[in-house]
């Protein structure tokens, strides 16, 4: 069976490496988004978990894309900000039971070009299938004793 995964790409203003996001929070949203909205819960989902890791283990993508000597720095957060990228990424996760991954990226230019940050991202999507690959061979084998 393919793994299914859903990868959201978000861009921060405030990031200079690419950020693989390990998991997203369900409380604290009180900035407006564009269209002057703000959730009046400051949740994502009432009742839901306080924060729900991606099934992806995000520091084995990170170390092995960056063993690959791309030239693009790739870091772990566990905090991706309360705001539009967290809110998605959340209720993604949620939805997906865990099954979503999000990716910070800088500006353009700031450091990287668009061929760096697409070549990048594509390393990095596909080190996540393998690694959801891998870690569902695992638990199938051990099912099967």
């Amino acid at each position: 069976m393919a793994a299914q995964l859903v990868v959201h790409v978000g861009l921060s203003g405030m990031a200079t490496t690419v950020t693989l996001e390990k998991c997203g929070h369900n409380v604290g949203y009180r900035g407006l988004d564009n269209c002057r909205f703000c959730p009046g819960s400051h949740c994502c989902v009432e009742g839901g978990p306080e924060c729900i890791d991606s099934v992806i283990d995000m520091d084995a993508v990170c170390k092995r894309v960056s063993a690959l000597g791309l030239d693009v720095a790739v870091t772990i957060s566990k905090d991706a900000g309360r705001y539009l990228c967290d809110f998605t990424y959340y209720t993604s996760l949620y939805q997906s039971h865990g099954r979503s991954a999000f990716v910070h990226v800088p500006p353009l230019g700031k450091p990287y070009s668009a061929e760096q940050l697409g070549r990048a991202l594509q390393a990095i999507i596909e080190e996540m299938l393998h690694v959801l690959e891998r870690s569902e061979s695992n638990i199938n084998c051990h099912n099967e004793h």
